[in-house]
């Protein structure tokens, strides 16, 4: 029986990833900053699904993480899902900061020391979801994009650095396109959004196959192998 922990559970993506994973027999804790939305996912086990508050830019959220660890004795997968993403064309200082506090700092706090505890374990998985923003510089969301690309160099780093420890802890960045989740509700027309409940099986999958890096979906696996071949001095006078 595989267990797991899923930080961000409480909407979106990580709802849909947790209720998958209910459904194929993992015992989970679920954790968010809400933890009210969390309660249909115990409902689905309720012998098999915890929940926890856990706020990612609390300082202590590594305390908390700490001790769910314990909690659950062993713990295969650590899931990140916890992450907030705004259009902010006129650079209000509010939003790049808390974006940063949560896409940056807490993230960092939060796979360090899940890092951590799998290295004293022998062994764990840690997946994340980034985004296909951190491949490239978007003008319309500068916090957001910096943000998603501080986290895919720092999961390439920590991967590195397990290797060199030879260290059995598995990493996979997940990079979805844009996707239909409360996170981008009222704020701008986005593209070719895709279903939370598609990117989480693609997810899941992944996970299975202990995939490195995986962009999703195919569409935006062209858009990002095209906006790579952009040189910066055309990219910089785009207008999105």
């Amino acid at each position: 029986m595989k267990k797991g922990i899923i930080i961000g559970a409480s909407s979106g993506i990580g709802h849909e990833v947790a209720k998958l994973l209910i459904n194929e027999g993992w015992t989970l804790t679920v954790a968010a900053r809400r933890t009210e939305p969390l309660e249909t996912l115990k409902a689905m086990a309720p012998e098999r699904v915890t929940t926890a508050h856990v706020d990612v830019t609390d300082s202590k959220a590594d305390k908390a993480l700490e001790q769910l660890f314990r909690s659950m004795g062993q713990v295969d997968l650590y899931f990140h899902s916890a992450g907030i993403g705004k259009q902010n064309r006129d650079l209000h200082p509010d939003i790049e900061l808390r974006t940063m506090d949560t896409n940056a700092v807490g993230f960092t706090r939060m796979i360090g020391t899940a890092f951590r505890l799998f290295a004293l374990q022998g062994h764990g998985h840690i997946a994340c979801i980034s985004s296909v923003a951190g491949t490239k510089g978007l003008g319309p969301a500068p916090a957001y994009s910096a943000s998603k690309a501080l986290q895919n160099t720092y999961l390439q780093a920590l991967e590195q650095l397990a290797h060199s420890r030879r260290l059995d802890i598995r990493f996979t960045d997940i990079r979805p396109g844009f996707v239909n989740t409360p996170l981008l509700a009222g704020t701008a027309t986005y593209p070719m959004l895709l279903r939370p409940e598609s990117v989480a099986r693609t997810i899941v999958k992944a996970i299975k196959h202990r995939r490195h890096v995986v962009t999703i979906d195919r569409r935006w696996q062209v858009i990002v192998a095209l906006w790579r071949l952009i040189p910066n001095a055309v990219w910089r006078r785009l207008r999105l």
